[in-house]
């Protein structure tokens, strides 16, 4: 009974206490402000705001900040990548006495932006990027006068842009890109009002790229006194460039790229001394290029893709002493390239694709810093002072050199270039993470990191590596004084519009489990409203992917209430001691809900056929669906590579910078728990140098997904049956193929507990790494050989053209039925036809006409890019072929004998020097058939 008596108490004097902070609250709190946050939260879906109590300047509202002197107005509203889900109300304008409105990076706050922001005259800094905002941009917003950041980037914008945001006065950036606006650029001399972007006087960054704008470029906006940036490309701009662009004296980058300006580029742009910058491909530029020796501080220069008449390689360019990236692709450039070119400075890439390059491509001295040299599709015949073994990468298909057997390239340099990556070397740490930790691979320690996507926008450099990665990572340290090892770079890669991705990774110092909310929000705050400059990289956009989990808490001054807590001492000790009771019972609750939450296998239990235990894994780990969900930003389509009756396919990055695919199944293709468990056990056991290795799985959410390592050049199918044509591979790449392939599946069958058939072999599951080393892809839903049998009785499934026709007839499925189809691959291979094409099938055309006349009569179905064979050899692939679909499965070879038959044949074209292109330079006489035009 005193107990109870003590406890009624206890409850009284916390009820007094809170009554005490509230009236203190209250007492200090700007009314109308607390009025207008409870208002605007009315329109926002957020678990985690953590807006509790009725002083937002006390209580430690997220994302609120305070007047420091008087701790009574709200200043900053700070909620970037808080995942805010709803519509910003109108209400937000009662906050009067806001200077920073940042709401960035929360991709489900849509609707229109409110008008009504146009009254908050102390305005500062507008930060609205990377949200869902639809509706046209409120002209309201030009009363702003004492704006000086403005970003309304990545929404769903519609519309022009209002003439009125000329009243701007104080902007120095000014960003609308990555939306839907439409129209031609507003400049006072043709405004109702006399105002325009031409008004912008204190602007140093305009970007508008990525729209739909329209129209000329007036010359009203090169009179911007301070613009250094002016990012126009991915637009529909036409017309010519305006001459008065030389007014731009203060201008670093120019992106007028993917447009439709025509005419000649004006010479005027000579004048541009601090131009470091200048992208005008994709447009329809024309006549002769103009002398840009000028053009002292230029690291960049991209004039590909126009129409100018032809010239030979402009000799200027050799002035241009710190250029870096130099691509002037299909600008009908004719004769030789002057070998000075190799050697300017600070060279690293050149790109001088589908010219009329000719004749000699001589390298004398080549500068130390040379990465690059792209030349394909010109008339190149002849190559000096070139050899393997040089630090540059030279890149030839498609000139008459990479015919020549005179010449012993290596097979990379008369192969197709590609956008330039890189990726995080593997971590030598022997360090493993919980599933729900992140590794750094710097200081081999387990962390809840900061995950952020960088997308450069104007990078001075085509060529990224680890040097330049690094310098990144030192410059982030420095900008957030950080302890090295902190930041980490996981990988990069550039898009076709020449803009850089970098995931980059923000880990706590020490042995901390995460950064502190508080340095989370700084970092991003800073980032987002572009208080840090990256050099060389440029103009950036940061999203974050991820982000710590909430609960770290930071140091903070103490507040009126805190005060008043401690003038109570007395009962703040009782307090204490009763919430210590309290706090351990709910800690308890807390720490039993995350460790069944931390269990993901626990649903596996589900009618008692599973113990719910994690599967016996080797080498697989589980993946939360939030982390896969991030990696293929939320399984976008434009990260899908694949589709099939199982599901879809997404290419996706981890928070590691690892490339992934991620084969998500439909709710169709689901299997029962149990099934699925067993199916990852067994997958995480096949290893071998070709399959596709199988990383990881999820099992939540109703998701069921199966993470593969990615495969960069794709399928096999796309490659001989591409849209452009048939990949130009030799005979022996093609054996290498065939016999890759062919020893994956001979593991599948002979050497995988239990044995596994395919069920599925087509070209389009066979798929191909960095190297070309073939890989067998899509066994995840293949049959299991049990008990000792040969076949396995079940539906028919399968690709048409490739289904053995006697597992079709007696629905038993058997190794063999992976043989036949692995046979009709290997025509395929040499005939770049699909299996059935316009109602001809392929086994049965390459069958008659060998019946017909022997190879002499097959040559019309075979590839034309397979330029050159050993007869005896095409004979001896062909009778295997033919083995392999027989109609009788005992009839055909096991997969472990057409993979020695495969080995035997690359031997013997090893041994008679008919390797690479025919690089030995061996001539076959009676014994080679040659399909070269």
């Amino acid at each position: 009974m005193e107990d109870l008596t003590l406890l009624k108490l206890l409850i009284a004097i916390m009820l007094l206490f809170k009554e005490i902070i509230s009236f203190q609250a209250l007492a200090s709190t700007f009314e109308s402000d607390v009025t207008a946050l409870q208002a605007i939260k009315k329109g926002w879906q957020a678990t985690n705001l953590n807006w509790n109590g009725d002083d937002p300047c006390g209580s430690s509202w997220r994302g609120v900040s305070c007047d420091q002197s008087t701790s009574t107005l709200v200043k900053q509203l700070s909620l970037s990548s808080v995942g805010l889900n709803g519509r910003l109300l109108p209400s937000v304008s009662n906050l009067i006495n806001l200077e920073s409105l940042d709401l960035s990076f929360n991709p489900n706050l849509t609707g229109p932006i409110p008008d009504t922001i146009g009254s908050m005259i102390k305005l500062k800094s507008l930060n609205l990027q990377g949200c869902g905002f639809i509706g046209s941009i409120p002209p309201s917003l030009g009363i702003l006068a004492n704006l000086s950041f403005f970003a309304l980037n990545g929404n769903q914008l519609i519309g022009e842009i209002p003439f009125q945001l000329g009243g701007l006065g104080a902007v120095t950036w000014f960003d609308v890109s990555e939306n839907l606006l439409s129209g031609a650029l507003p400049v006072s001399s043709v405004s109702p009002s006399n105002v325009g972007l031409n008004n912008l006087s204190a602007v140093q960054h305009l970007h508008l790229n990525n729209n739909t704008l329209f129209g000329l470029l007036p010359k009203e906006i090169c009179s911007l006194p301070k613009l250094i940036h002016l990012l126009l490309d991915s637009n529909n701009f036409s017309g010519v460039i305006p001459a008065e662009i030389s007014q731009l004296s203060n201008l670093q980058i120019l992106r007028l790229d993917d447009n439709k300006f025509e005419g000649e580029i004006p010479s005027s742009i000579n004048k541009l001394a601090s131009l470091s910058e200048l992208h005008l491909s994709n447009n329809n530029l024309n006549g002769s290029l103009p002398n840009l020796s000028g053009l002292q501080e230029l690291m960049l220069l991209r004039l590909s893709q126009n129409m100018f008449d032809p010239q030979a390689v402009p000799t200027w360019i050799v002035n241009l002493t710190k250029l870096q990236t130099l691509e002037m692709d299909n600008d009908s450039l004719t004769g030789a390239i002057p070998p000075s070119v190799f050697d300017i400075p600070y060279l690293e890439t050149l790109s001088f694709q589908s010219n009329n390059i000719n004749g000699r491509l001589q390298f004398n001295v080549v500068t130390s810093s040379l990465t690059e040299v792209s030349l394909e599709n010109n008339n190149i015949t002849d190559v000096g002072g070139y050899s393997n073994s040089d630090q540059f990468q030279l890149l030839l298909i498609g000139n008459p050199v990479c015919s020549d057997n005179r010449f012993n390239f290596s097979s990379s340099i008369c192969s197709q270039s590609s956008l330039a990556s890189w990726v995080r070397d593997p971590s030598s740490c022997t360090t493993t993470c919980p599933d729900s930790k992140i590794l750094n691979p710097l200081a081999c320690t387990c962390a809840f990191p900061l995950v952020l996507q960088f997308q450069f926008n104007a990078p001075s450099f085509a060529d990224v590596n680890t040097t330049r990665m690094h310098s990144l990572e030192t410059q982030l340290e420095m900008a957030f004084n950080l302890s090295t090892q902190q930041v980490v770079a996981g990988s990069a890669n550039f898009t076709e519009k020449h803009r850089l991705l970098a995931n980059v990774l923000i880990f706590p110092a020490g042995s901390a489990d995460s950064l502190s909310q508080a340095q989370v929000s700084n970092i991003i705050s800073q980032l987002s409203l572009q208080s840090v400059s990256l050099t060389d990289f440029g103009p950036f956009i940061v999203k974050p992917l991820s982000q710590p989990p909430s609960g770290s808490k930071s140091g903070s001054n103490l507040s009126s209430a805190a005060i008043v807590g401690i003038c109570i001492g007395a009962v703040g000790v009782f307090i204490v001691l009763l919430c210590i009771g309290i706090y351990a019972v709910r800690q308890k609750r807390r720490a039993d809900k995350a460790e069944a939450t931390s269990k993901p296998f626990a649903s596996w239990g589900a009618g008692n056929k599973d113990s719910g235990s994690a599967p016996n894994l080797k080498g697989a780990r589980w993946f939360p669906f939030t982390e896969l969900k991030s990696a293929t930003s939320n399984f976008s389509d434009s990260n899908q590579i694949g589709a099939g009756g199982y599901g879809k396919v997404y290419k996706g990055t981890l928070v590691t910078g690892e490339i992934v695919a991620i084969k998500r199944a439909q709710q169709e293709s689901m299997q029962g728990a149990a099934e699925f468990k067993n199916e990852i056990e067994l997958l995480s056991r096949v290893h071998h140098r070709n399959l596709v290795g199988l990383i990881g799985f999820c099992y939540e959410q109703g998701e069921q997904m199966l993470v593969y390592e990615y495969m960069p050049n794709g399928t096999l199918r796309e490659h001989i049956l591409g849209k452009d044509g048939p990949e130009t591979f030799d005979w022996t790449k093609r054996l290498e193929i065939a016999l890759g392939s062919a020893k994956g599946l001979s593991y599948l069958h002979e050497l995988a507990n239990p044995p596994i058939i395919h069920r599925d072999v087509k070209s389009a599951n066979i798929l191909l790494d960095e190297k070309l080393v073939a890989k067998v892809a899509d066994f995840g839903l293949s049959k299991l050989v049990a008990d000792g049998k040969g076949h396995v009785s079940t539906q028919v499934k399968g690709t048409m053209g490739y289904l053995d026709p006697e597992y079709y007839m007696t629905q038993q499925l058997s190794e063999k039925s992976d043989v036949y189809s692995f046979g009709v691959v290997l025509l395929e291979l040499i005939t770049a036809r699909q299996p059935i094409e316009r109602g001809k099938y392929i086994v049965r055309e390459v069958r008659t006409a060998l019946d017909k006349g022997g190879l002499q009569a097959l040559r019309p179905l075979l590839d034309p890019s397979l330029r050159s064979y050993p007869n005896r050899d095409m004979e001896s692939y062909l009778d295997l072929s033919l083995r392999c679909v027989e109609e009788n499965a005992s009839r055909r070879p096991s997969m472990s004998d057409v993979a020695k038959e495969l080995e035997g044949l690359l031997v013997n074209d090893s041994s008679l020097g008919f390797t690479g292109s025919n690089a030995n330079g061996r001539k076959y006489e009676q014994d080679e058939y040659s399909n070269q035009k």
